[in-house]
């Protein structure tokens, strides 16, 4: 998995109804680990009580790092 660029990562923080301050933060510490990132986007998800908009911006987020988007789905193509 590798990191986000900040384009990428303020891409996804300024879609529609998410959380900004929550995708950024999340995205830029996730570090490498695609199944430590999908268990600490549960527990935080429901922690914070994200909405599912912010969600899905940290799951395409993660997709993203981990380059299983090789038709672009989750670069943003959905916005």
């Amino acid at each position: 998995m590798r990191r986000l660029t900040i384009v990428e990562v303020n891409k996804l923080a300024s879609r529609h109804m998410v959380k900004k301050i929550a995708v950024e933060n999340f995205l830029s510490t996730m570090g490498t680990n695609h199944d430590h990132a999908i268990c600490n986007l549960a527990a935080d998800a429901r922690s914070y009580r994200w909405n599912k908009q912010t969600v899905r911006a940290i799951e395409d987020g993660i997709y993203k790092a981990c380059d299983r988007d090789p038709f672009g789905i989750y670069a943003g193509m959905r916005d």
